[in-house]
């Protein structure tokens, strides 16, 4: 019973009942050619395929397109070049043949000149923790044991981990939130999240992250811009997709009304049924005293 009601996150369940296009989200392609593609990923919706998953991705709607369109081949079908996390949104590139990916991804410092991500996230409460309005956060990452990246502090420091370095920008700091243009100079796992978490600064809508609130149902985190050369013709392509407008808003007048996140609310445990009686027929002491196989009988007999 109680494995059973642990099974499905809150916060997942949430989106189930409340997202109208929970499972159906739909990429809008911003570029194509024989190379490459450029697509617009919503929030919820993976980028790839994972081991055990079956929930839809960017890569497979790609694939239903291009078969729709009779153009899915072996040499000619979405090839994962970079990754974006399930709830953020944004610019996404796939390649569209083995060779272009090995290309793009040998050379994908040199070749991406541009790549701008826009997040909300909470005010330290503690002022005197506040980020001056630009800068560098330079602090290597570790996993934990659900594969979430994380700062190591203190006894943690002894960790495996790795280099890991965020730029960022302040564009408008709120009474609650701040609104923060940031670029990567390296690409970890969880790397924006985990380092303004490790600021003081959570995302919005970050369960992950011990978010308070959660303002539009979702991880506030977009990546707006994507620039780069092109790996095979050579021509400098950029795309932009401005993160939702009520971000801005929302920053500007601060959180007024804060709801508590989903994932953070009581919820009641269920109750056992008639039919599963606490034991009450054994007291604690004499259960206490059966060994392993006598409980089980027990049980079997419906004595507790």
């Amino acid at each position: 019973m109680k494995e059973n009601f642990h099974k499905v996150k809150a916060s997942t369940e949430f989106k189930r009942q409340h997202k109208a296009d929970y499972g159906k989200e739909k990429i809008d392609i911003l570029y194509e050619d024989e190379f490459l593609v450029v697509i617009h990923k919503p929030s919820g919706m993976l980028s790839v395929p994972y081991p055990g998953s079956k929930a839809r991705t960017a890569q497979e709607v790609l694939e239903k397109i291009y078969r729709s369109r009779g153009e899915l081949s072996a040499n000619h079908k979405p090839l994962v070049v970079h990754r974006l996390d399930r709830d953020t949104s944004g610019v996404m590139m796939f390649a569209l043949n083995e060779s272009v990916q090995k290309k793009i991804m040998a050379t994908w410092h040199e070749m991406v000149t541009e790549r701008i991500y826009h997040a909300v996230a909470e005010n330290p409460r503690d002022k005197k923790k506040y980020l001056p309005e630009s800068g560098l956060i330079d602090a290597p990452l570790a996993k934990n044991a659900y594969n979430v990246g994380y700062v190591p502090v203190g006894e943690n420091k002894n960790v495996d981990t790795v280099d890991a370095r965020t730029n960022y920008k302040i564009l408008f700091q709120g009474p609650t939130h701040t609104l923060f243009e940031l670029s990567l100079d390296t690409g970890k796992k969880n790397q924006i999240r985990a380092h303004l978490s490790y600021k003081g600064y959570p995302l919005a809508g970050d369960e992950n992250y011990r978010a308070k609130t959660d303002p539009f149902f979702r991880l506030a985190l977009h990546a707006r811009t994507l620039a780069f050369d092109h790996p095979v013709t050579g021509k400098k392509m950029r795309f932009e997709i401005p993160e939702p407008e009520d971000w801005i808003r929302y920053v500007q007048e601060g959180d007024k009304n804060p709801r508590t996140p989903v994932w953070n609310q009581k919820r009641s445990r269920p109750q056992p049924k008639e039919s599963e009686p606490v034991q009450k027929r054994l007291s604690g002491k004499k259960a206490s005293q059966m060994d392993f196989i006598a409980r089980g009988k027990a049980r079997d007999s419906g004595r507790f």
